[in-house]
């Protein structure tokens, strides 16, 4: 598999690129199984369909790697949370935490074992998944499912998290830890059930100063790192923390894989990070609305990789209104040009 050969620092023919949010809305064939699934939890519940949407973008777009097909929030639906999708307004919690109660209340081993359905879907993905294609896992970040737990959905400023986490920073504690250990038992049950490797999104990361980061983010993150390589050392984990190219110099860790996004500098990122770590990222996702933009985008991040280790991927999720023949050109072009830099390094 390319893509674990990448993760794992060894030569490959040509750098392996996939997409954050691959299956997705831009997909014909997405909408098509999501319609007939009813609704987007409905999806994320039907073993059979989110197989189907996993492995989409590999036989359409030709991907190097297909991701799991999920929601980050499935973890604290399943440990006992109200959760809905609401039409323009995202997920929402009709119960967020406000007191220990709350908190109580949740059952991390409850949603470990309630979360088969996720497991069907890897087991059922890795029999149809192409053998040569990696299947990604993937869980949110502490942090980043706790806003939503805290908050009661997404937002804009994090204040009831925040001012949460600056007047009773211990309970805010308790409910990392205890979304934490949700997180670790679910991911090793997603490498058990076939992953070949795993990504933790901390997609609020940039929500927090410096110190508040490591403190409340990137230590529980490091918690389920560690964790899995004491268990499955063989499998790559990739992290993904949004935002935080002010605090480049202070990342480290047990971890194979560091995602940049696309408002950090791939050049510092490797200045700071590589080759320590495998680089992956971070094209900028409305440059797929142009083919030149494309062109210019991967040309930019394959002159400035120059050969370290690194895999493509874009700097945050493909949006849905962007054209299928966009993508695909972009996938075909990392493939081509990179076999051309990768020859002449």
């Amino acid at each position: 598999m390319i893509f674990i050969d990448a993760c794992l620092k060894k030569r490959t023919p040509y750098t392996p690129v996939w997409m954050m949010r691959q299956a997705g809305r831009y997909l014909p064939e997405y909408m098509r199984v999501r319609s007939a699934a009813g609704d987007f939890l409905s999806l994320c519940k039907d073993y059979k369909k989110a197989s189907e949407v996993t492995i989409q973008p590999v036989e359409i777009l030709g991907v190097d790697a297909a991701i799991l097909f999920s929601d980050i929030l499935v973890v604290p639906l399943e440990m006992g949370m109200d959760l809905k999708f609401v039409q323009g307004e995202g997920p929402v919690f009709s119960d967020p935490i406000k007191t220990r109660d709350d908190l109580d209340r949740l059952d991390v081993q409850k949603s470990i074992k309630n979360l088969n359905y996720v497991y069907d879907t890897i087991k059922l993905t890795r029999e149809n998944l192409a053998q040569d294609k990696a299947l990604i896992g993937f869980c949110g970040a502490p942090w980043t499912i706790a806003t939503y737990m805290i908050e009661g959905g997404g937002t804009k400023t994090y204040a009831v998290s925040k001012k949460l986490l600056y007047s009773n920073p211990e309970f805010v504690h308790q409910i990392l830890a205890k979304v934490t250990a949700a997180l670790i038992g679910y991911m090793k049950e997603q490498i058990k059930a076939g992953v070949n490797a795993v990504q933790i999104f901390d997609s609020w990361a940039a929500a927090l100063e410096d110190e508040a980061y490591f403190e409340f983010g990137w230590k529980y993150i490091m918690d389920i790192v560690d964790a899995l390589k004491a268990e499955f050392p063989q499998i790559p984990v990739i992290v993904f923390p949004k935002g935080i190219s002010g605090y480049l110099d202070k990342i480290s860790g047990n971890f194979d894989v560091f995602g940049v996004d696309w408002s950090t500098p791939i050049e510092l990122a490797k200045a700071k990070l590589s080759p320590k770590y495998v680089l992956q990222g971070n094209m900028e996702p409305t440059r797929l609305y142009s083919k030149e933009a494309i062109d210019a985008g991967v040309d930019e991040i394959l002159s400035a990789m120059n050969g370290a280790p690194h895999i493509f991927n874009l700097g945050h999720g493909i949006l849905p209104d962007v054209p299928v023949e966009n993508a695909k050109y972009f996938i075909k072009s990392v493939q081509e040009k990179s076999k051309i830099v990768k020859t002449e390094a």
